[in-house]
């Protein structure tokens, strides 16, 4: 009993420095930008503010330009024009814990220890990645708590629960769209016949019927209905801005400015070409090609699918900017307990990590605040952030021993 006090303690107090911390880096975010050139707050920040204005006066959010999210966020936000512009970053941050009281939940579903628990959910509340980019008024922790939300409910079983917030993250912003093949490939009829005396056409027909299923016909329902229904809702309150802003633009958009991506390079040459379009388009073939092969191969594992997933897509994404890593930090937790890598291969594989963004920072700092031309630079910097990042995923898998134990947890 005595343990048991001592462990709800120090999870107690971890959740609660973890919240203090993100508060003060608020506080003190105010402060920086009452008397710094450089502002501590988001530039986004500053969009979403300005979108949730004009949604105030009963206007269109997309008459502030660069607004390209759903109008929901504008909505949720409305109470930095009302209340204090603190209001969405305070949202932000306890999106942000309660992200890591999800994380909590799904390790204990998924056999860890609550002690053990406590430890990995620490790699995500005490990290400054996500305590800055939260506490910036940056919006990604909404979208890693419905994502893990999501998953805790795919694990505990709550289809209509994982169904909702599936097609709610899906309408946030659309790359979670990529799990709806290994949700499916999760919930089909397991129990198909794998007898090696009948022939390859009915194995075949067994397969192929496994996909059909009560739990896939509901789960895909109900998350289908919700995200038609909101699109329906906007699409008939602001029109076809609302589709191209929201789903569109992020399909066709050719980013030419200097990011992650190995395909900047590309795109900014041929900018004015042509094929410019149909580049841009080609670029997600690999992502695809990677992510059903991942799809396939991983699914008996649906979180670690999941963070494989996200991975790959941010890494060999057109587009890849630092709050994208966001969205497979939030997943890697999960991952973490179930890897058989030592400690000092796993400190070296995060040197590795940090190496290859700051080999391409140093280009970007001279092409940004001094002017020099080095896109080329800049390029090859990523082109070796790519390298890193599959060396990474590669150890990754190698290294990763799935436990088939589970337990059961209060579902929230």
């Amino acid at each position: 009993m005595e343990n048991l006090l001592v462990k709800v303690a120090e999870k107690r107090v971890l959740f609660t420095t973890s919240f203090v911390i993100r508060l003060a880096l608020v506080i003190y975010g105010e402060f920086h930008d009452r008397m710094m050139v450089v502002k501590y707050t988001d530039i986004d920040y500053h969009v979403f503010t300005d979108a949730a204005r004009f949604t105030t006066k009963g206007e269109s959010p997309y008459n502030r330009s660069t607004y390209r999210y759903t109008p929901l966020l504008a909505w949720l936000l409305t109470p930095n024009i009302y209340i204090h512009m603190v209001f969405g970053k305070l949202i932000f941050i306890l999106c942000d814990v309660l992200s890591g009281l999800l994380i909590h939940k799904i390790l204990c579903l998924r056999g860890i220890g609550s002690e053990t628990a406590v430890r990995v959910c620490s790699m995500w509340l005490l990290n400054p990645i996500p305590m800055g980019v939260s506490s910036r008024g940056n919006a990604e922790s909404i979208l890693a708590a419905l994502v893990l939300g999501t998953l805790l409910c795919l694990e505990g079983r709550r289809m209509t629960r994982a169904a909702l917030l599936y097609g709610l993250s899906v309408h946030m912003k659309i790359y979670p769209i990529t799990y709806a093949l290994p949700i499916v490939l999760t919930l089909r009829t397991k129990h198909f016949r794998k007898d090696g005396e009948q022939n390859k056409w009915r194995s075949f027909i067994d397969l192929f019927g496994s996909f059909f299923n009560r739990e896939i016909f509901y789960f895909a329902s109900v998350a289908g209905v919700l995200f038609l229904s909101l699109t329906a809702l906007f699409y008939y309150m602001y029109g076809w801005t609302f589709l191209h802003e929201t789903y569109f633009y992020h399909l066709t958009r050719r980013d030419i400015r200097h990011n992650f991506s190995p395909y900047f390079y590309m795109l900014y040459l041929t900018a004015d070409s042509r094929w410019s379009h149909w580049l841009g388009l080609a670029a997600f073939l690999p992502q695809l090609i990677l992510l059903l092969v991942t799809s396939w191969a991983f699914h008996h594992d649906l979180a670690f699918c999941c963070f494989l997933h996200t991975a790959i897509f941010v890494t060999f994404n057109k587009v890849c900017t630092s709050q994208y890593f966001l969205w497979y930090l939030s997943l890697l937790p999960l991952v973490i307990p179930h890897l058989s890598l030592s400690a000092k291969k796993g400190v070296g594989l995060l040197i590795l990590w940090f190496a290859g963004q700051g080999i391409w920072l140093v280009p970007a700092y001279f092409l940004e605040f001094k002017g020099y031309n080095v896109f080329l630079f800049i390029w090859l910097g990523g082109l070796f952030f790519l390298i890193v990042n599959c060396f990474i995923l590669i150890q990754l898998i190698v290294h990763y021993k799935p436990k088939n134990t589970r337990k059961t947890v209060k579902m929230m």
